[in-house]
């Protein structure tokens, strides 16, 4: 697919943000790493993947009458679907609670293909907001990036799943890089410090019987904040209530390697 959009000329790079376990962040992340790429002047879309337990337009407080689940089932066209968000970027938002998109049917694949080759071309960044785990649906979802982002916390329970992740990702889509964010640290230097504890591991246990090493590469790091909660709470994006605090100075940083 990502060579066929590329000969159209201009495409959206997209990035797969996703996580081995939920709680992590990564929606959050999501949606204020697109708010700060924007800022930069790129036009972004992030596309509510999730989808069957979608949660971005909780994130940022939007009532979406259409959803990508009307543009599956016909009722409505895409273009009616993709509404602004604050923050400057567009979104594409998933139905909730939608019992058919648990599993992958050859229908959700086709029509998940044709979505992003319709918006692609109208877009510098699409960031696909993925549920967790490794679901076929969630795996699939990642196939149709070009670069995934792996969110985790310090968490044991969320490292154990965050390399069960990268390992499945490897192994099945070979893929060799990779992108770490870790969320909620407790000190400055933690995220890279678990980053090269999760690269030890997958060179230990995952590169041996590949062609190639699989490599993370350090995103950045977010610190544990009030100000998450708070925002969280407001159902506002955090670059716009509390864009001094000390998480969104690091999802600032997160999204100018990103967009680099």
């Amino acid at each position: 697919m990502n060579a066929q959009a590329a000969s159209t000329g201009h495409v959206a790079r997209i990035t797969a943000i996703t996580s081995g376990k939920g709680g992590v962040g990564k929606t959050f992340v999501s949606a204020n790493l697109a708010a700060a790429m924007a800022r930069q002047g790129l036009r972004v879309l992030v596309l509510d993947a999730d989808l069957g337990l979608a949660n971005l337009d909780v994130v940022l407080n939007l009532y979406p009458k259409i959803t990508l689940h009307d543009v599956f089932t016909g009722k409505h066209q895409l273009e009616e679907a993709i509404i602004p968000a604050p923050g400057g970027f567009s979104v594409l938002l998933a139905g909730s609670g939608m019992v058919e998109y648990s599993r992958l049917t050859p229908e959700v694949r086709d029509q998940l293909v044709d979505v992003i080759r319709q918006i692609r071309p109208k877009y510098d960044r699409i960031l696909l907001d993925t549920g967790a785990g490794i679901s076929d649906v969630v795996l699939y979802t990642v196939s149709l990036a070009d670069e995934v982002l792996v969110v985790a916390t310090p968490e044991p329970t969320s490292l154990t799943d965050a390399y069960a992740t990268i390992k499945v990702i490897a192994t099945t889509q070979g893929r060799r890089d990779l992108r770490l964010l870790v969320n909620q640290v407790s000190k400055v230097g933690e995220g890279r410090t678990i980053r090269g504890q999760l690269q030890q591991v997958v060179d230990r246990y995952v590169t041996p019987g590949l062609e190639a090493p699989v490599k993370l590469a350090f995103l950045g790091e977010i610190p544990s904040d009030p100000a998450v909660r708070q925002a969280v709470q407001r159902r506002q994006l955090l670059l716009d209530c509390f864009p001094g605090s000390p998480a969104a100075q690091g999802i600032v940083a997160a999204a100018t390697r990103l967009a680099d």
